[in-house]
């Protein structure tokens, strides 16, 4: 069980979720997928990339977003405050920041430090909760809304029960009403198949987030290997198509991105410079990120974020 193993991050057990490493693990089977696709090398013409990327309608300065983390102000040290540090990382570099579950309070202080941020909703069985949060989230300016649709069973088998809340199942009628309830863009994240992500275009979805949730399901498919059937799904609807799970690197991120991701949220990989360093850790380790990102695209001959080609991917 997940709470037997020891964890390396501070904080009560489970606030962070951890690695089991066993072979059940989504985390271990993403990435060893991910470390076993290749890229082959088209080198001729290239020229120096430009990383701008349009992200639901603006213009960002990279396809690599900040995460959706929740709750990291209760492990911080000495008055920090972790989840205003990378929105203030956000804001300086130019990226999309993103939000997870955090009471309106704490969500506030986060958005008035100015990033655009997406604020991610729980799948509460109580829809006046997710009413309310999503009528907050416009009240203070979000850039967009949505919600986890694959936070639903605990490891009892019984719906989750987060915080003493009960979580449900999204219904795609359910999708529909909260897309429909909003002028903002609406967001299902957690899709980890083509039959998820055509209902959540269907309802009215203006992106999904491509994701196992850091591993929610056992034996969860990688993002990237169900990727390219999504997209082909959604070809032509408009629909934005993100990913996480396992971004680490910019080599990481250009993966993703070849194989038709729209912008890529890094997670576990900014947590530790950003627990050690605040925003300046997360700058740098993003920066890095940036660059190895930039050398894959000069590499295979890619000149902005609009022309990706998934025929330089390969699985050995």
């Amino acid at each position: 069980m997940e709470e037997k193993i020891k964890s390396p991050w501070p904080g009560p057990a489970g606030l962070i979720p951890v690695t089991s490493g066993r072979a059940d693990d989504a985390n271990v089977i993403n990435r060893h997928y991910l470390d076993h696709l290749m890229v082959e090398m088209r080198v001729i013409d290239s020229v120096e990339p430009d990383l701008t990327t349009e992200i639901l309608g603006r213009k960002f300065s990279s396809p690599i977003m900040m995460p959706a983390f929740s709750h990291l102000n209760k492990v911080g040290k000495d008055g920090r405050k972790p989840m205003q540090a990378y929105a203030k990382a956000a804001k300086e570099m130019n990226l999309l920041n993103w939000v997870g579950m955090e009471p309106d309070s704490e969500y506030a202080a986060i958005v008035d430090v100015g990033a655009p941020t997406v604020r991610i909703i729980k799948p509460f069985a109580d829809h006046d909760v997710i009413r309310k949060q999503i009528a907050f989230a416009e009240a203070h300016g979000a850039f967009a809304v949505g919600i986890d649709v694959d936070h639903i069973a605990g490891r009892d088998g019984h719906f989750d029960i987060v915080d003493g809340q009960s979580l449900a199942t999204v219904t795609s009628g359910d999708l529909k009403r909260y897309a429909e309830s909003t002028p903002l863009p609406f967001i299902a994240k957690g899709v980890l198949s083509v039959a998820d992500a055509v209902k959540a275009k269907d309802a009215g979805c203006k992106a999904i987030v491509v994701s196992h949730h850091h591993g929610r399901i056992p034996f969860g498919v990688p993002p990237t290997f169900i990727l390219p059937d999504i997209k082909r799904a959604l070809a032509g609807s408009g629909v934005a198509v993100f990913v996480d799970c396992g971004i680490d690197s910019g080599y990481d991120a250009y993966k993703a991105l070849a194989l038709g991701a729209d912008a890529v949220a890094v997670g576990r990989g900014i947590l530790s410079p950003l627990l050690k360093e605040g925003k300046d850790g997360v700058v740098k380790k993003v920066r890095r990120m940036n660059e190895q990102l930039k050398e894959m695209m000069m590499y295979t001959g890619i000149a902005d974020t609009h022309s990706f080609d998934p025929t330089v991917i390969h699985h050995s």
